[in-house]
């Protein structure tokens, strides 16, 4: 009997006037399916932001996005957040997905896409490790990164070196992969509690 597939929830964060972002998901999103062991759902985060202020209980609208966004989150093994980098950290519309949840992070594994530009969005990534560490999540050391982000995706949206970053991606995969089925394993024996 071959393992349960695992669920991958792939958070995009970047703004809905974002040029480069919707290719950079497009692209990893394709990565992840021909990778093969995934079952990909993509969140875009910009798409109907939540709010920044946390209320408890939350207010009407509140609630509203909570119930698109909360189940599928619960419902991943793994996670992927894809990250463009704004004065050196994260955007916002991400950083208030991440604040709105807690139990739904805890014990799974976080890889990271990010662009920008020279450093290519690692600078947000760095802060993104800090952020889910207290989260109780576990992140992948290796991550794909699009430094001058502009020049690095042709007009049809596809990358101008896909070799490179074909293969980082399916580096970081591997490694998602590993612990997204370890912590199921281990979560499914003892319920994780932080």
């Amino acid at each position: 009997m071959s393992p349960e597939r695992i669920r991958l929830a792939v958070l995009s964060g970047s703004p809905p006037s974002s040029r480069t972002g919707p290719s950079v998901v497009r692209w990893f999103r394709g990565e992840a399916e021909n990778f093969g062991e995934f079952e990909i759902d993509v969140l875009d985060l910009g798409a109907d932001p939540l709010p920044a202020v946390i209320t408890q209980p939350p207010d009407a609208d509140a609630a509203r996005r909570l119930a698109t966004v909360s189940p599928r989150l619960a419902a991943a093994h793994a996670f992927v957040v894809v990250t463009a980098e704004y004065n050196h950290a994260y955007p916002a519309v991400l950083k208030a997905a991440i604040d709105w949840h807690t139990a739904e992070w805890q014990a799974k594994p976080v890889g990271f896409v990010s662009y920008g530009g020279r450093s290519g969005g690692l600078r947000a990534v760095e802060q993104l490790r800090l952020v889910f560490s207290e989260l109780h999540t576990v992140t992948i050391r290796d991550s794909v990164s699009f430094p001058d982000v502009w020049k690095q995706f042709d007009e049809q949206g596809e990358p101008s070196d896909p070799e490179g970053c074909n293969h980082a991606a399916k580096v970081m995969l591997e490694q998602l992969l590993w612990w997204a089925r370890s912590l199921k394993e281990a979560r499914d024996r003892r319920p994780y509690t932080a």
